[in-house]
C-alpha cells in the first residue's frame, strides 16, 4: 500500500518580514484613504472658500509683509525679555538664600499655570485701573512684556535644568582658582549650560512666535497688526479664508527654519529638548 503523502507546513514569517508587510498594508491603505478624498472633494468649492488668487493678492496689498515683521518684533522683544528674566529666576531657584527659591518658584509656578491670553488681556487693561499708568515703547511694550512674562517662566526651568547639568566640578574648579561664586557663575557655568540650553530655547522662540498670535486682543491700528489680526480682519471683510491661510502659511515662514534648527542643534549637542503643551 503507497504511503499517503503529507503536506509540508508553510514556513512561518520571520518578525523582519511580517513587519513590512503591515507596513506595506499600512501605505496602501493610506493612499486608498487619500485617493477617495481627492475624487470626492469638491476642489472648486475649496479653491473658493481656502485658496481664492483675489483674496491672496489683496492679502499681501493689505500689508502681508509689514504685519510678517511685525510678528518677528513681538517675538524677539519677548524671547530677550524672557531669556533675561528667565536667567534671573533660575539663578534664584537655585540660590541657598530661601526668600529667593520661594518668590522665584511662586512666579514660575503661578505664570505657567496661566494662560498667555489673560496676560495680556491684563496688561492692556492695566492703564484703566491706574491713572497714569503708561507701559514704555508703545505700541510694543505690552506685547513684549506680556511675552516676556510668560516666556520667563517657562525658560527660567530651561534654564535652571541646564545650569545643574554642568559638572559640580567645574564650579568646585573655578573657585580654587580664586573665582568668588559669581564669577565662576558667570564665566564658568552659565556658557557651558547655554550650549546645552541653545535647543529648548531656540523651541521657546518658536512657542512665542504662536503666542504674538495674542495680540488681537489689544486695539492696535492696522499699522502695528501682526499677521493673526490681519488675517482675522481681512477674512472678516471679505468673509472668506483665504487671508488666514495666508497669515498661517507666513507663520510657517517663521517657524519651520527654526525647527530645522533646533534639530540641527539636538542633534550636534545631544541634549533633549523641554517643551511646554499650555496650548
Amino acid at each position: 500500500m503507497a504511503e499517503t503523502a503529507t503536506a509540508e507546513p508553510k514556513p512561518r514569517l520571520s518578525p523582519r518580514k511580517r513587519a513590512q508587510r503591515i507596513r506595506i498594508a499600512q501605505y496602501v491603505g493610506l493612499v486608498v484613504v487619500l485617493l477617495v478624498a481627492a475624487f470626492a472633494a469638491n476642489w472648486d468649492q475649496i479653491v473658493d472658500v481656502f485658496f481664492n488668487p483675489d483674496d491672496i493678492k489683496m492679502t499681501f496689498e493689505q500689508g502681508l509683509w509689514d504685519a510678517l515683521v511685525k510678528t518677528i518684533e513681538y517675538s524677539l522683544g519677548g524671547f530677550v525679555l524672557g531669556l533675561a528674566g528667565g536667567t534671573l529666576l533660575a539663578l534664584m531657584r537655585l540660590s541657598s538664600v530661601g526668600p529667593y527659591r520661594w518668590i522665584a518658584t511662586a512666579y514660575i509656578e503661578f505664570f505657567r499655570g496661566l494662560p498667555t491670553l489673560i496676560v495680556f488681556m491684563v496688561l492692556s487693561l492695566l492703564p484703566i485701573a491706574f491713572d497714569g499708568l503708561t507701559v514704555p515703547f508703545d505700541p510694543f511694550g505690552v506685547v513684549w512684556l506680556s511675552l516676556g512674562i510668560v516666556g520667563t517662566a517657562y525658560m527660567a526651568e530651561t534654564i535652571r535644568g541646564g545650569i545643574e547639568a554642568v559638572p559640580r566640578g567645574q564650579t568646585e574648579a573655578a573657585r580654587t582658582l580664586g573665582m568668588t561664586s559669581a564669577q565662576a557663575t558667570r564665566k564658568i557655568v552659565l556658557p557651558q549650560a547655554f550650549r546645552t540650553m541653545l535647543p529648548p530655547l531656540t523651541n521657546e522662540l518658536i512657542l512665542l512666535v504662536k503666542d504674538s498670535s495674542l495680540v488681537y486682543v489689544i486695539g492696535f491700528s492696522a499699522a502695528n497688526y501682526d499677521l493673526t489680526k490681519l488675517g482675522r480682519e481681512l477674512a472678516n471683510t471679505t468673509l472668506n479664508l483665504t487671508p488666514l491661510i495666508v497669515a498661517g502659511v507666513a507663520y510657517l515662514i517663521i517657524t519651520l527654519p527654526l525647527s530645522y534648527l533646533v534639530r540641527r542643534l539636538e542633534a550636534r549637542t545631544g541634549g533633549a529638548n523641554v517643551r511646554r503643551f499650555d496650548h
